[in-house]
Formats: C-alpha cells, structure tokens, sequence
C-alpha cells in the first residue's frame, strides 16, 4: 500500500508517502480511455506537488493497480513524462521514477506566452460545449443519412487526417471534425462548432503532440466514419462523446 511507504520498481523503499496526498487525484480510469486519463492524473499528481521534486513515485505495479491500467500502458505515460522533461527513470537498487525540478527554458516561456493566450478562456465551459456540438453533428449525421458525394468528402476527410505528417496533423483534425459539424445540415451548428474549436485548438497548442494519443484518436475517428456510413446514430454519438472525453483529459492534465 501506498500509505505503508514508497517503493521503487525493485520494491525499495523510498520513504514513507502517505496515502491521503494520491487518493484525492489517483482512480481507476475508464478501459476506452486509459492512457490519456492516466497521464492527466500523473500529471496533476506532479504539477500539484503531490509528489515534490527529487522524491519517487510509487512503484509501476502500484500505479497500474490504482489507476486500473497495464504496466505497458503507465509505461508509455510515464515515457511521455521524461520526454517533457518531468520525470526521470533511474535503475539500480535506489531506482524508480523521480520527478524532477522544472528548469526555465525557452519552451517554457513559450508554454507561459500559450497560457497567457488563453488565460481568459473557460475551459470546462469551452471543452463541455465542443462537446454538445460534436456529439450532436455526429448523430444528425448517422440519423439523416449522407449523400454518396457527401460520404466521399467525410472518407476524403478521414484518410487525410491517417497520412497526415505529424506537423500538420491537428489542421487535418480539425478540417475532418469540421466536415462531419457541416455534413450534419445545420448551419448554425457548424458556425458555433467553428469558433468553439478555434478556442479549443488554441488550448491545445499549449500541450505536445503525443503519438500513442494520435493513433488513439484515429482509431476512433475510424470507428466513427464507419458508424456514421452505417447510420448508427447511437454509435455515432458514443464513439464522438468518448473522443472529446480523450482531449478534455489531455487538456485538463497539462493545463490544469
């Protein structure tokens, strides 16, 4: 148990941590959506203090047990860490996962210039609304059904956004999001969507591309075409709503 001590992956202990700093962020996380749920509540766990600099985090089995996740899974979270430069692995007898102080750099003046862009910005009230939209422009089209032209151009969309090259990959997101709010038939819908995701791009732009979150993300996109082009509405609806659920966790982790 966390409250008994903190040990590192060779089972050393590393100091007591009691268990009422975790409980409050660590839970399991839903299966659709592990990695990006786990790596939003690593990360509160670090940016809140929770776990200070130079201490270790509770070893890689107690981590998956808590949060519900496999140990491949916490360890492609926790590579994600390092590579922001948060965490560090280190081996040996007194090894384990250590969060490490955050040096100023450019790129965080650069992160701090992002945040201050969207300082103003509600992000619960942007994520829940891109939400609505997206859910509901994801049903209207699997209900109504789409033209033949029409379920081209969303095809055309899909496959842009799968061989995008990572540097343009969010402007591909965002145009094949932006054809299923205009293939739904309300102009209206698509004119609301197109400045909630403005918002929510400029959020976005403060956190890193993350290559298990893409191919996460283009399985879904792919599960949704496809329920889209059966005209399974409900489908439709839960693979979208599942979909924003993963980018509100990432958004939350980073930013919050």
């Amino acid at each position: 148990m966390i409250g008994k001590g903190n040990r590192g992956m060779d089972g050393a202990d590393s100091g007591a941590l009691p268990d009422d700093r975790l409980t409050p962020v660590l839970r399991p996380v839903r299966a659709g959506n592990g990695f990006e749920e786990a790596l939003e509540q690593i990360l509160q766990v670090v940016r809140l203090g929770l776990v200070p600099a130079g201490e270790r985090l509770p070893a890689e089995r107690e981590l998956a047990e808590r949060l519900g996740i496999s140990r491949v899974t916490l360890r492609e979270v926790l590579k994600v860490l390092q590579d922001q430069g948060l965490v560090e692995s280190r081996r040996g007898r007194y090894g384990g996962t250590f969060v490490l102080p955050r040096p100023e750099s450019p790129a965080d003046r650069a992160e701090e210039e992002l945040r201050r862009r969207v300082a103003g910005v509600d992000v619960e009230d942007a994520l829940r609304f891109r939400e609505v939209l997206e859910v509901g422009a994801a049903g209207l089209c699997a209900q109504h059904g789409l033209t033949d032209e029409q379920a081209d151009r969303l095809r055309a969309a899909l496959t842009a956004t799968r061989d995008a090259p990572l540097t343009d990959y969010r402007r591909l997101d965002t145009l094949l999001h932006l054809t299923i709010a205009e293939l739904s038939g309300s102009a209206t819908l698509t004119a609301q969507y197109a400045a909630v995701r403005a918002t929510v791009n400029d959020l976005l732009d403060c956190i890193p591309l993350l290559v298990r979150n893409l191919e996460h993300s283009q399985r879904q996109h792919a599960a949704l075409v496809e329920a889209v082009l059966d005209g399974d509405a409900d489908a439709a609806r839960d693979i979208m709503r599942e979909h924003c659920a993963c980018t509100a966790a990432l958004l939350r982790g980073f930013l919050t």
